[in-house]
């Protein structure tokens, strides 16, 4: 028998961790005398604006006036926050009407809940609520955001969005709760689950046709008032052209990179002169494009909204940026992993969605990410064009008569909307990295 005494570790954890503290910093911030006088240099900068945005940000800073004059006269030294406070909603939603307002709390809280399964563990079948969420959801809440008169497409399209957004709901309710699938557990439900693979399948699109009834049904009834896009502005705009910009380029880089390395001729070379032709000009030369020269080219009485024309030229922008980034990620991966696949007897689309594309995806997480960002940052050069999105809202703050010249606070609390955006970002990509164990160390 072996015994093994324990003794209390608890007045030994302070010293150590005290001791452990010292010998960090002595190695990274003291270890020599020029590294501590650096060190010493920069905590005194750090200080020294830490200090002063307190000063200016907090201590004196006037959060209650009517004006910026009333500003100057209970501080004129600190910031104005007033205005930028007086200016929320116009910075966050535009000129929306204010009535109108939880149309798009709604269409935020509609795509949490759709995209929640996607966190969530137990859940399956996860890549079709990911492909439903970029294909369906923008026709749901794009009617939810602009009303109007529905078209029989767009009536489909949308009982096809609230169907699928139940579906996916109560499918991760049941996964959560059992480990289950939606289909499953009706079939279980149902008394079906021993029955032949055509009797369930068919059961199964009953179902379905029966809900896209009831959907239909439904959404007939349901008529809400025109906002014209006009109307749209603030970090509402910034999110629906970023986000709609977001959604598209993935795909849309997938399969350009994968035409320029096509083998046929044709394909190889029209994917390589779309993607270097938007690569060679910067995004405002595409937006100005977009808005003056592409409908030149439309058929006559054929009219797009420049919101349209600003999201397409976003979206092809961003997409061959995403191209270059996916032909990276594919040549990572070993020729080996070409021959595995075309060995099991794997085509060239069962090789790629099976074997590669997957391997590639996870090399290819930082600079997506990446892109993505750069993509949320970029989207405020539509304001140039006369789009009032967050950029434009906050510029807005200054021409208003009773803030006029306030520029520096809505400015900084723009850029730190954007920073917590970002950073939210970063750090998911960060996550998502070690998760997959593309980032672990080897």
């Amino acid at each position: 028998m072996v015994v093994v005494r324990t003794q209390p570790t608890s007045s030994r954890t302070a010293p150590l961790s005290e001791t452990t503290v010292i010998g960090w910093l002595h190695k990274n911030l003291f270890s020599t005398v020029l590294n501590a006088v650096l060190t010493l240099i920069c905590l005194y900068i750090i200080y020294v604006v830490v200090k002063g945005l307190w000063i200016w940000g907090v201590a004196d800073a006037v959060w209650v006036a009517k004006d910026r004059r009333e500003c100057f006269d209970i501080s004129i030294d600190g910031a104005c926050w007033a205005g930028v406070i007086q200016w929320i909603d116009n910075i966050f939603y535009g000129r929306y009407p204010r009535t109108e307002l939880w149309r798009v709390n709604l269409g935020g809280l509609l795509l949490v809940l759709w995209m929640a399964p996607l966190w969530l563990p137990r859940v399956r079948a996860k890549i079709f609520i990911g492909l439903s969420t970029v294909f369906l959801y923008p026709f749901l809440a794009g009617y939810l955001f602009a009303g109007g008169d529905k078209s029989l497409f767009m009536q489909v399209m949308v009982t096809l969005a609230m169907v699928c957004l139940a579906g996916n709901t109560a499918h991760a309710i049941i996964g959560v709760s059992s480990g289950r699938g939606l289909p499953d557990t009706l079939l279980r439900w149902l008394g079906k689950d021993q029955a032949p693979e055509a009797t369930q399948r068919n059961t199964l699109l009953v179902l379905l046709a029966a809900a896209l009834a009831v959907g239909y049904a439904l959404q007939t009834g349901w008529t809400e008032e025109v906002v014209p896009w006009s109307k749209w502005g603030g970090m509402f705009l910034t999110l629906v052209i970023s986000g709609i910009g977001i959604a598209t380029a993935l795909p849309g880089g997938i399969i350009l990179a994968l035409g320029r390395r096509s083998k046929m001729p044709v394909i190889r070379v029209m994917s390589t002169a779309f993607i270097e032709l938007f690569r060679s000009v910067p995004l405002i030369t595409v937006l100005f494009m977009a808005t003056t020269m592409f409908p030149l080219f439309m058929p006559e009485g054929f009219v797009l909204n420049k919101l349209v024309q600003v999201i397409i030229a976003v979206s092809l922008f961003s997409a061959c940026y995403m191209a270059e980034t996916v032909r990276a990620g594919l040549q990572a991966i070993p020729r080996g992993q070409y021959e595995a696949a075309h060995t099991i007897g794997l085509g060239y689309w069962g090789m790629m969605g099976l074997i590669v594309m997957p391997q590639a995806l996870k090399h290819m997480i930082p600079n997506i990410v990446g892109s993505f960002i750069g993509l949320l940052k970029d989207t405020t050069l539509v304001s140039i064009i006369g789009l009032f999105d967050i950029l434009g809202m906050l510029r807005s703050v200054s021409q208003d008569v009773p803030w006029r010249g306030l520029h520096k606070e809505p400015l900084l609390f723009g850029a730190v909307v954007f920073f917590v955006v970002c950073s939210v970002m970063s750090k998911y990509s960060r996550h998502l990295e070690v998760k997959l164990s593309a980032g672990a160390k080897r």
